[in-house]
């Protein structure tokens, strides 16, 4: 089995299923792709349907889509738990984690991920101030409060145990470091929010994937 991942330094989508996969105890390699000019994009295109990556490749079958990937992962290892066991605290990791794969867009556009601005790493560099970016910072905040609060007895994970949802909102807690966003200006009075973000970035999968990223 093996991930067709893009650059570890900015590939927000590619980390995330390499994150469930490593969760789940998969045997998996990865493969670097990259599709930063034509002929890169036209390679790629050739071994993935949708010309972006991540892409899972399973003998001759792919999965596109890193929610899809996940999901796969969720039901060929049920043993890992990767969705929570509570059928309502289920629900809202899937609703979270969905608002993350099709949401937040002021987020991705004035956070952005890219050569100058790695979702890896420690540089800094402060973000712009918008009222669309600040509105998608303060949904943030009270998604992560709200989860951990309700949900978040058993663990330090979003829904208590690791689930999906943590996967997916890693990029994020790296975007919240590298931009230096100020979640306590944005709703975090007690830093439940700070803490999870700091919590996602000390992950030794992740911890391992930023390793690689800086070699």
């Amino acid at each position: 089995m093996k991930l067709l991942i893009g650059p570890r330094q900015y590939s927000t989508w590619s980390l995330r299923p390499y994150l469930v996969l490593k969760r789940a105890g998969a045997d998996f390699t990865t493969l670097d792709a990259r599709y930063d000019t034509p002929e890169q994009k036209a390679a790629l295109s050739k071994v993935s349907p949708s010309g972006l990556v991540p892409l899972l490749m399973i003998g001759e079958d792919k999965i596109w889509d890193s929610l899809a990937i996940s999901e796969w992962a969720a039901e060929t290892y049920p043993e890992a738990g990767l969705w929570p066991a509570d059928a309502k605290a289920r629900a809202y990791a899937r609703a979270v984690t969905a608002e993350m794969h099709s949401g937040y867009h002021a987020l991705r556009h004035y956070c952005g991920t890219s050569y100058e601005h790695p979702q890896v790493g420690l540089s800094f560099a402060p973000a712009p101030e918008h009222p669309d970016l600040s509105a998608d910072i303060r949904r943030l905040v009270g998604v992560w409060t709200q989860m951990r609060q309700r949900f978040g007895s058993e663990g330090p994970w979003l829904f208590g145990r690791w689930s999906i949802a943590d996967a997916f909102f890693t990029p994020v807690a790296a975007r919240v470091r590298h931009f230096q966003l100020d979640l306590g200006a944005h709703g975090d009075e007690q830093s439940i929010a700070k803490t999870y973000a700091a919590t996602l970035l000390s992950n030794p999968d992740y911890l391992e994937w930023e390793k690689a990223a800086s070699v």
